[in-house]
């Protein structure tokens, strides 16, 4: 089938029965990016079919961390010079292991960053239609603006990415606040990733802070996905524009990394205890 936009029509057929999960953080610097990359190759690791959409509409830089050359872009097909299919590119890492679809994005230009809510509504419909991924990862824009929180509340898992800084905490409460406001309490799936963890122990602690103030305000108690360790081996991987799994699959952070990909390749998600 093939997917034009923009959709004038609404689109026949089933959707895909693959999940899509959104990736956000309030703060930029948290490392959205490069987790959400490497989480694509570790779910593709565990036998997922994974398309990843660089959707920080307007700044994107996924093409530029996997040091891919797109042709063609989300523009592109916003602009209905190409379909969604076409734009897509197949990343296979180095190692053979691990390889995802990447649908690239546009940095720099202020009409993805200003999209029509309902020309985004028909993207997304648009990318759950493509065939053949059983996850859809969305690498969101950092921030809370209409178009963020849009395909924040569209997305049927919401991974909202915080360090243990007191400004990334306190916006990454005010995503999770927005998100229950525009999905509704009853009907949210939304999880925390704690980024550069000093240890287990510190990363759950950060955790704990985060959900107590959702709990206390919210009235919702977000569970941790997942934790990631600080390693001086990601800095290096992005540096030489190569994703961790390929440059050093075997690190901290990758084993980490490997256990929230299990968890969201099929696990549920634990609610740990708010001890240290």
């Amino acid at each position: 089938m093939t997917v034009m936009l923009p959709i004038r029509a609404e689109p026949t057929g089933p959707t895909t029965a693959g999940r899509l999960v959104a990736v956000a953080s309030g703060k930029g610097g948290v490392g959205k990016t490069w987790l959400s990359i490497t989480l694509a190759q570790a779910m593709a690791q565990r036998g997922r079919r994974v398309l990843l959409v660089d959707a920080d509409l307007g700044l994107a830089n996924v093409d530029i961390q996997l040091g891919l050359t797109p042709r063609r872009d989300l523009a592109a097909v916003i602009a209905g010079r190409a379909t969604l299919e076409q734009i897509v590119i197949r990343y296979t890492p180095e190692n053979d292991s691990g390889a995802f679809d990447v649908l690239p994005g546009r940095s720099g230009a202020a009409s993805l960053a200003t999209l029509d809510l309902a020309l985004l509504d028909r993207m997304l419909t648009a990318v759950r239609r493509l065939p053949g991924y059983d996850t859809v990862l969305l690498d969101l824009g950092a921030g809370i603006d209409p178009a963020m929180r849009f395909m924040a509340a569209s997305a049927d898992t919401l991974l909202v990415i915080t360090t243990d800084e007191p400004t990334a905490l306190t916006d990454a409460y005010a995503v999770l606040k927005l998100y229950a406001r525009d999905r509704g309490a009853g009907d949210a799936d939304a999880r925390v990733v704690v980024n550069q963890a000093s240890s287990q122990a510190s990363g759950r602690r950060t955790h704990a802070t985060l959900a107590r103030a959702c709990e206390t305000f919210l009235n919702n108690r977000p569970p941790l996905a997942g934790l990631i360790r600080r390693d001086p081996r990601v800095p290096d991987a992005l540096r030489k524009q190569m994703p961790l799994l390929v440059r050093h699959p075997h690190c901290t952070a990758a084993e980490d990394i490997g256990r929230l990909a299990t968890t969201l390749a099929g696990r549920p998600c634990q609610r740990p205890t708010t001890s240290a």
